[in-house]
């Protein structure tokens, strides 16, 4: 599995019009299906007088989390185009909404895909697109004598330090990209006292 991703970093927008119908695109970063739902029942309640809100998502690292769906259009002429541009650019962990408003003449399946395509490839060009690593946080605990051992680990490998305790029991999370965790929990392991908890996020 991969651990690093490309994915948008706010949300975009774009505008096109076919024989009179109107296209709106957003695109917008997402995390989880529950997350989707929500951003897709806000945008049919702002566009409530819309012929179609259409959309399609992409999740995780992997790329392997996905669904379209065409809101009445004919079958795979909206929401697979919609996919079909998250996929070109090797995008996830993205929502991409096409809403449509008709206008008056009715577009054959090829010009609506070719639509669909161009909405969606719009709110894309607008977006920041940033990658991101799979990260690990490793929660390590370990006696206070040993402070010097663990930050001299932690110059050299430069996790980031997300939380730390100093007490006679010291507690600190590091986050470190997930190819490089193995690295850093072998050398921690070799500082005396130490305990490691690790959780992948």
């Amino acid at each position: 599995m991969t651990d690093a991703y490309k994915t948008i970093s706010a949300v975009s927008e774009g505008y096109i019009t076919e024989q009179r119908s109107k296209f709106i695109s957003y695109a917008l970063p997402v995390r989880t299906p529950e997350e989707v739902k929500e951003k897709v029942d806000a945008f049919r309640k702002q566009y409530y007088d819309a012929r179609h809100v259409c959309w399609a998502y992409m999740l995780g690292a992997d790329r392997t989390q996905f669904r379209v769906n065409d809101d009445g259009e004919p079958s795979s002429t909206a929401g697979k185009p919609i996919l079909g541009v998250i996929n070109s650019h090797g995008l996830t962990d993205i929502l991409i909404v096409v809403v449509r408003y008709f206008g008056g003449v009715k577009l054959g399946t090829s010009s609506l895909i070719v639509a669909y395509r161009a909405a969606a490839q719009e709110a894309v060009a607008h977006a920041e697109i940033i990658e991101k690593t799979v990260d690990e946080d490793i929660t390590i605990t370990f006696e206070y004598p040993f402070l010097n051992g663990v930050m001299k680990i932690v110059k050299d490998d430069s996790p980031q330090i997300v939380s730390q305790k100093f007490d006679m029991d010291c507690v600190m999370t590091l986050r470190i990209r997930k190819s490089e965790a193995g690295r850093l929990r072998e050398k921690l392991v070799k500082v005396e006292s130490l305990r490691i908890n690790s959780n992948e996020f």
